[in-house]
């Protein structure tokens, strides 16, 4: 069953595209494409979520990325590996916070 959820951005691990402070809408249990902005599970803290850039799926799930690379704490799959599907909390299809950044995520094309 897909349902909505929120996320916040609290690094600047995907700068330019979502910078601190930025809210998310989350279609959760979406399955995500490559290019799109998940929401996922950090497999070493589940507790934790992180919000990254799914590049691609692998044997071992998905392969995702920081969109800044040199950002400061930044930890994806070059740290992790893959993350498993079951980690996957879902896709990113909005930013509803600041009204100034309102924008609307189109999944990408394959």
């Amino acid at each position: 069953m897909k349902r909505w959820r929120t996320a916040a951005v609290a690094g600047e691990s995907m700068r330019p595209a979502l910078r601190p402070g930025d809210w998310l809408l989350v279609r959760a249990g979406a399955d995500p494409g490559e290019g799109d902005i998940v929401v996922a599970r950090h497999p070493g803290r589940p507790e934790q979520l992180i919000v990254k850039r799914a590049v691609r799926r692998t044997p071992g799930g998905w392969w995702l990325e920081s969109d800044n690379q040199g950002a400061p704490g930044r930890q994806d799959s070059w740290d992790f590996d893959a993350v498993p599907d079951e980690l996957i909390v879902g896709r990113v299809v909005a930013r509803y916070w600041p009204p100034s950044r309102w924008s609307v995520f189109a999944r990408r094309a394959a």
